[in-house]
């Protein structure tokens, strides 16, 4: 397969960026996105070009770090892949690419493809775990927990923080993330003790960091790569009404 590539190219987070033009030949249509495009960094390389930086892992779907806005849609064409799992069959001869970083203030460029997603860290920080003091470690079937709820709870554990879904929306909204975190946490008797405040928390830091409202159009689970559904959300709003109907505080940490 011959290609030509439009790549977004920026040299740090102060710098103007511009899209550059390359062309490439001889691509195996076997051959993952992320293996192209090792294939056009040696060839720059070779050139005495710097090549272009983009992040990856694990290659293996898994880790989520491979993030790419390409031809218009984030981890590209196909679906329920991330980019390390997009083959170039996707493509056609002669094809033009587009590839981009994500487009959302809350992920600042750093270099070329590469940007800033501590922003969901912070909101993981915020809330996104179970202080509670369990001891040893406890047997898996010391407490009942209904199968619908359990297999609920390991859907939405499946996201992988990789950005999709903000990348998605046209208000780079972080709800299907948040909401999946809160989701996996408050389906389980486990999560149920601090659940109030960590919907608050989660909350106010998504917002604190620049993430805009949900649109509801559904454009974060359609190009979801772990199909996270947007049932989350509402699960998040209703968790969040009830959290502060109840009255609940968001002082806790400081009553330590």
């Amino acid at each position: 397969m011959d290609l030509t590539l439009k790549i977004w190219r920026q040299k740090n987070a102060s710098s103007k960026g511009k899209f550059v033009t390359y062309n490439i030949k001889d691509i195996s249509p076997n051959s993952s996105f992320l293996e192209m495009m090792d294939v056009l960094n040696e060839s720059l390389v070779n050139k005495g070009e710097e090549p272009v930086a983009f992040d990856h892992d694990c290659r293996e779907g898994i880790c989520g770090t491979c993030s790419m806005y390409i031809n218009g849609r984030p981890h590209g064409p196909d679906s329920a892949v991330t980019t390390c799992q997009l083959h170039m069959r996707k493509f056609k001869d002669g094809e033009t690419i587009v590839i981009e970083p994500w487009r959302a203030r809350a992920f600042p460029v750093l270099k070329d493809l590469i940007v800033d997603r501590s922003a969901f860290d912070k909101i993981i920080q915020a809330g996104g775990y179970i202080s509670v003091n369990t001891g040893g470690v406890p047997d898996g079937n010391a407490i009942p927990i209904a199968r619908e709820k359990a297999e609920l709870s390991m859907d939405a554990a499946a996201c992988i923080g990789c950005g999709a879904c903000v990348a998605a929306c046209k208000n780079a909204s972080a709800m299907l993330f948040v909401s999946a975190i809160v989701s996996k946490f408050s389906l389980l008797p486990q999560g149920r003790a601090e659940a109030g405040i960590r919907v608050q928390e989660m909350v106010a830091e998504m917002d604190r960091q620049g993430f805009g409202n949900c649109t509801n159009t559904g454009a974060c689970e359609a190009e979801c790569p772990k199909l996270i559904t947007i049932e989350n959300i509402a699960r998040l709003n209703r968790e969040f009404i009830s959290a502060k109907v109840g009255g609940r505080k968001m002082e806790h940490k400081n009553e330590e």
